[in-house]
């Protein structure tokens, strides 16, 4: 998580390089009122410019200071719950961290947790289905890494729950923790589908969730052109029927690693690259489309397919095309209901 801390008195430097030493798995950035900075800190000199400028470039923002300030700070800029930054509120003294903005989906209430935990400070969430230790369907899509096809319907379904009903569950995954508002009960007006398939709707009001678990693996001849190569993935996704969206990472070879196309696509869209020696690849389970080309120029028959088997089960079998090769594998998952979302 990309975090701005921004300090507006010699307080908050203090508190913020606390904070800041306390959560070594985030990438950190202190800002400072000019007049209080010492050095280790951004200095500026407009809290409201600053925020205007920070507002899209950070995943949150963590104000030292009260919490009317950073709320108007922050309202010019605020868009949707599935775009904005998680914002939190610390004061000055580090009694209280406040969740401000983005609770649930933006990770705000978890990260607040958190801060809270590092200076002794009371987290404060005041959303409903967390007030009530409810199930909150945006958080355990966030958990379990479940693309919300109609956010919408997230609504109802936590507007269901606060007010006492269960929910219905229609999930092709296995699962486990199902919580008591949540039924696999196909006769509720209201319910949760969790497919790979955005046109079932088994309720009135379905909040579709699919899962981000398919695997890409590639090979290419030596300089492919990037825009050529993003093309020819782009077009076998659509030509598939998956939605980008649905892609957690990139399998390759291992002497590809450095392959500028390769590089360059996963640095865009931000993917894992993940690469295999041929040894490794020649263990991969399955029946594989071998050529005798790519045996002589790797020391494995067939990279793409079996690159994508090493994350799942493959769902796209090998497509070539102008020096490409393109697979794709499902990755097996377990729907968690009781995973938190920074696990």
């Amino acid at each position: 998580m990309k975090i701005a801390l921004i300090a507006i008195t010699r307080n908050g430097n203090a508190l913020a390089a606390g904070i800041s030493e306390g959560l070594p798995e985030h990438s950190v950035t202190v800002y400072s009122l000019a007049k209080y900075a010492d050095g280790h800190q951004i200095p500026f000199e407009s809290l409201r410019s600053l925020s205007c400028s920070v507002f899209g470039e950070y995943d949150a923002l963590v104000y030292l200071c009260a919490c009317g300030i950073a709320v108007r700070m922050i309202a010019p800029s605020i868009r949707s719950k599935f775009t904005d930054p998680a914002v939190i509120a610390v004061d000055e003294q580090g009694h209280f961290a406040v969740s401000l903005l983005s609770g649930h989906l933006g990770g705000a209430n978890a990260l607040a947790g958190k801060i809270a935990g590092v200076i002794g400070a009371v987290p404060v969430i005041t959303t409903a289905t967390d007030a009530g230790r409810r199930f909150s369907p945006d958080c355990f899509a966030a958990a379990n890494r479940l693309h919300m096809v109609n956010p919408p319907a997230a609504k109802e379904v936590a507007a269901s729950i606060v007010d006492g009903q269960s929910v219905g569950l229609r999930c092709g995954y296995a699962y486990i923790n199902l919580p008591p508002q949540i039924t696999p009960d196909g006769q509720r007006d209201t319910g949760i589908c969790i497919s790979a398939d955005a046109a079932v709707s088994p309720f009135r009001t379905t909040l579709h969730l699919i899962p981000r678990n398919v695997i890409i693996g590639v090979g290419c001849r030596k300089n492919v052109d990037s825009e050529q190569f993003e093309r020819f993935i782009m077009e076998k996704l659509n030509e598939n029927g998956i939605p980008f969206f649905r892609v957690t990472a990139l399998h390759t070879i291992d002497i590809k690693r450095n392959e500028p196309a390769i590089v360059a696509f996963c640095r865009k869209y931000q993917l894992p690259l993940r690469t295999f020696t041929a040894e490794r690849l020649r263990t991969a389970e399955g029946s594989f489309e071998g050529s005798a080309f790519v045996l002589r120029n790797t020391g494995v028959d067939n990279v793409c397919e079996r690159s994508a088997a090493m994350g799942g089960r493959i769902i796209v079998p090998k497509i070539s095309g102008s020096g490409m090769t393109f697979a794709a594998a499902e990755q097996d998952i377990i729907i968690d209901f009781g995973r938190d979302a920074d696990e």
